[in-house]
């Protein structure tokens, strides 16, 4: 673990606005989120708090917090590790995106704008020239800024706040589906098909092409981890 801890490359970038522990914080979970951290890994204080120049204590408040999100598992006689990707975690996350996810868009087919049509299908030929990119990062983020838009023209304050609930769960399997370069010609496609009921608002065949979205996450998540 020592040796693999030195070849990550974890580097704190300071806001002058937050605390140490929370930019701790920010640091680890997004070194989990993007595999930086593998599901397993011990995360041993000690190693962890010389990699980021800082003391043992935001590394314990950080590690703390990140139990509490289900990124980080406390194994007895062993200490933190990061959380495995299960069936069952990656089922219960699934689960619930594709409801919400479902109603999202059942909604936004009633209510989306013009300029919301247009934004998404702008974020729909952003997400395809990400992938050309062949950064996952890059990818991720456009994918998260597209459902954003739907989520976001469902007028539902409380499902959106649902989704941000669950947000950096579904990043997670997210980023780990975007990795599979097999899969992102379907993904477009899948885009433009959802882009489509929208722009026609129909409310059932869009349910529908963002369940089959969340089906294929999954199936082709459970073949990585299997």
């Amino acid at each position: 673990m020592n040796d693999r801890l030195e070849n990550v490359k974890l580097q704190v970038n300071m806001d002058e606005f937050l605390p140490l522990r929370d930019v701790v914080f920010k640091t680890l979970r997004q070194a989990i989120l993007t595999g930086e951290l593998k599901p397993g890994e011990r995360l041993m204080e000690i190693h962890l708090a010389n990699r980021l120049g800082v003391s043992r204590t935001p590394i314990r408040e950080a590690i703390r917090k990140l139990e509490l999100e289900g990124l980080v598992t406390m194994i007895p006689r062993r200490g933190a590790e990061v959380s495995q990707i299960t069936v069952k975690s990656l089922k219960d996350v699934l689960e619930v995106r594709k409801a919400l996810d479902a109603l999202a868009i059942e909604l936004a087919c009633e209510r989306i704008t013009e300029e919301e049509i247009e934004a998404l299908e702008k974020a729909c030929t952003k997400f395809e020239e990400a992938t050309r990119t062949k950064d996952a990062r890059i990818m991720a983020q456009a994918d998260v800024d597209l459902h954003h838009i739907i989520v976001k023209a469902s007028r539902n304050e409380k499902l959106d706040q649902m989704v941000n609930n669950l947000a950096e769960q579904m990043y997670r399997y997210r980023f780990e589906h975007i990795k599979d370069v097999a899969s992102h010609q379907r993904l477009i496609e899948e885009h433009k098909e959802i882009l489509e009921s929208l722009r026609s608002k129909n409310n059932q065949h869009a349910a529908e092409a963002v369940k089959l979205h969340i089906d294929n996450q999954e199936k082709a998540i459970m073949q990585q981890i299997r």
